[in-house]
């Protein structure tokens, strides 16, 4: 374990150093962020001006939940960025021979190489729309409470990270995967809204097949007082896990059928 810890400081000291010498385009991609969410929220606002409630959920509980989806997306964000060029150029490109070649395990090494600070954008927008969002509505948090949050924004992390190594992984056998990849985690922006919103059938998707309803709707909806703990947290915690398991298996499985370049 100190190894890979070790070995992922040593990529992120000299990702960080090369970022460093391009420091406008970090703060572009930082803004950029920063304005694509403001006009998401600014896009609720509007709504919430015609109407005071949608379908029983108020400006303030929407926007906690919309705060709270960005929050795990951004960590995903964050470190995992790296799996959309396996999707795309890796495989296609015959560079994943040099994942195989380190005495490391192939998947840490691959998201290790890329720190994406874009996401810190994601993240301020999530983070102060959570604080503005519990201070208008008067929530209170017991230390099991902020321990739940916590444990909630992890697994949820791991579901978006699972969701995108499945879909990354498929290039194994496609060569490119990113189009799918895409289309599958645009489902992501249904997860900022109460799925009550949405049609049955999107709520089943969303719900038992992409599960992105457990990494904002369901947990964020426990600390509104909407839905029950175990459902929420619970059940973010047990597909957190299981999909972990799936695509960790499609991985290797992927990694089993690669045929070399040049094979």
């Amino acid at each position: 374990m100190r190894k890979y810890f070790r070995l992922y400081f040593k990529f992120l000291s000299q990702y960080l150093k090369g970022l460093m010498e391009y420091r406008i385009d970090f703060f572009v991609g930082f803004f950029t962020f920063l304005v694509t969410q403001a006009t998401g929220i600014a896009f609720i606002y509007l709504i919430f001006r015609q109407i005071p409630h949608l379908a029983g959920w108020s400006f303030e509980e929407i926007m906690f939940i919309y705060g709270f989806a960005q929050i795990p997306k951004g960590i995903d964000h964050l470190f995992t960025d790296n799996l959309w060029a396996l999707s795309g150029r890796i495989i296609v490109r015959g560079e994943f021979d040099r994942y195989l070649l380190r005495p490391i395990n192939p998947l840490f090494h691959l998201i290790a190489e890329v720190f994406q600070p874009d996401a810190f954008g994601e993240l301020a927008v999530g983070i102060i729309l959570v604080i503005i969002a519990v201070i208008r509505l008067g929530i209170t948090f017991t230390i099991l409470d902020i321990f739940l949050f916590g444990v909630a924004i992890i697994f949820a992390t791991l579901i978006y990270t699972s969701v995108k190594l499945i879909f990354a992984s498929l290039a194994f056998w496609i060569k490119f995967s990113q189009a799918f990849l895409y289309m599958t985690y645009s489902l992501s922006d249904f997860a900022k809204y109460p799925i009550t919103i949405y049609s049955k059938w999107i709520r089943k998707v969303l719900t038992f097949i992409v599960p992105f309803a457990f990494t904002a709707y369901f947990p964020a909806s426990y600390f509104v007082d909407k839905v029950d703990g175990l459902v929420a947290i619970g059940g973010t915690i047990l597909v957190g896990v299981v999909f972990s398991v799936i695509s960790y298996s499609v991985w290797l499985r992927g990694i089993s059928v690669y045929e070399s370049a040049g094979s």
